[in-house]
């Protein structure tokens, strides 16, 4: 993220650069032009220039993001800071080409043009944080699902005769094809279920096929359960 706005900040200054020559340089050429240093000429250099700076802290916000997902989410973002920079630089060259034009035209343009991006800032860091939470909020609630099918790929690996296999796997299939999503109100059951994970687990070790199929059995029941608790919540 970082290295993404970094090229951005070096078109920024190169847009920035192309500003001030347009200024300071085409100006004194075009024919007719009167140059004219004077409080306003430097009142609206100073409000341009506030809002290019403005744009730049804009885009930094736009890829301040900490991981891939978040980057996704910001990227309408972007494509304002693009638009917005391309914005400042086309009205900045106008309002500083434009003879004896009163500063406050050049205020009331930067002001806007920097508070459409900000806004769109805002409104866009704020969508992107709630989806985001979201995100982590499903992640959380499919982990222990997740976890336990891990688990039972394990127990199943170290299984040595096919008997314990045959009792394993039926587990595993049971567990792959359960409700993803936890919460609180199943909290006790699953506790039962991890419990009862590392017995069958002790019994794998032990290659002991009739205490594997006992509680085998008592997990495909209580996954069972726990499938029918997740319906009745939601």
């Amino acid at each position: 993220m970082k290295k993404s706005f970094k090229f951005y900040a070096l078109i920024w200054a190169i847009l920035l650069a192309v500003w001030c020559a347009v200024v300071f340089l085409v100006r004194p050429v075009i024919p007719g032009f009167v140059i004219n240093y004077d409080a306003r000429f430097w009142i609206a250099f100073a409000f341009v220039a506030a809002a290019f700076v403005g744009t730049l802290i804009c885009a930094y916000f736009a890829f301040k993001a900490d991981n891939l997902k978040k980057m996704f989410y910001n990227l309408p973002l972007i494509t304002v800071s693009w638009s917005a920079l391309i914005v400042m630089l086309v009205a900045g060259s106008a309002l500083m080409l434009i003879p004896n034009c009163p500063a406050w035209i050049a205020a009331v343009v930067c002001i806007t043009v920097f508070a459409f991006n900000a806004i769109a800032v805002i409104k866009a860091v704020w969508a992107a944080d709630t989806v985001s939470g979201i995100d982590e909020k499903v992640k959380a609630q499919t982990s222990y699902i997740k976890n336990l099918t891990v688990d039972t790929e394990s127990i199943l690996a170290r299984a040595k005769s096919d008997a314990v296999k045959a009792e394993c796997k039926k587990v595993y299939e049971a567990v792959r094809y359960s409700d993803p999503m936890s919460g609180d109100a199943l909290s006790q059951i699953e506790a039962k279920i991890t419990a009862k994970m590392d017995e069958l687990s002790a019994a794998v070790g032990a290659d002991d096929a009739e205490k594997a199929k006992e509680i085998a059995d008592e997990i495909v029941i209580l996954v069972a359960d726990r499938k029918n608790k997740c319906k009745a919540l939601k």
